[in-house]
């Protein structure tokens, strides 16, 4: 498994080490003892969800508040995404600065995106199944959001002119300055 820290040090880009031949792959997915290593400390999944989306279709950026604030670590095993982190920590000196990658069923990246960031991705191939381990439960009660073209942010989705295909609550979330934050 490759490791390699980020522009936010916090969030990392994972590449596991794929076995193929002609008869296909084998990769180890995830593995507790190196993911904790890797990350500097333990970390417990309590949930997977799975997502399938069609191209052009935009979903965050999204987060989870104290005391239900969750890590994701993610990953696109069907078809490719871009996938975005966002700092949401006013005391951070990354606060509000995003890094994307691609995350793709080819490249078979991973992405760790621990509590106090949003997450977000764009499909950029005809359909995508996404997949999480969180490492807190979904509670209604503590859901952030920020929009996901707010021009502090300027993240750079590759959009190729189109317009994303939002829901209604990413439509409606808030600009960062008006979004809740984690401290």
């Amino acid at each position: 498994m490759k490791v390699t820290a980020t522009a936010l040090p916090e969030v990392l880009l994972i590449e596991p080490q794929v076995f193929g031949d002609a008869r296909g792959f084998f990769m180890e997915s995830w593995n507790e003892a190196r993911f904790n290593a890797a990350v500097g400390h333990d970390v417990h999944f309590v949930q997977d969800n799975h997502s399938r989306s069609a191209k052009g279709v935009l979903r965050g950026l999204h987060y989870q508040l104290a005391p239900h604030a969750q890590g994701k670590l993610v990953r696109c095993v069907s078809g490719a995404v871009f996938d975005v982190a966002v700092d949401m920590r006013r005391s951070s000196p990354h606060f509000g600065r995003w890094v994307g990658f691609e995350l793709s069923a080819e490249n078979q990246r991973q992405m760790w995106i621990p509590p106090g960031f949003a997450h977000g991705f764009l499909v950029i191939s005809d359909t995508a199944d996404f997949l999480y381990k969180t490492s807190g439960r979904y509670a209604p009660e503590c859901e952030g959001a920020v929009r996901w073209d707010d021009p502090t942010l300027g993240v750079a989705w590759p959009l190729g002119g189109e317009a994303p295909k939002l829901s209604a609550k990413d439509v409606d979330a808030p600009l960062l300055a008006d979004a809740k934050t984690f401290d």
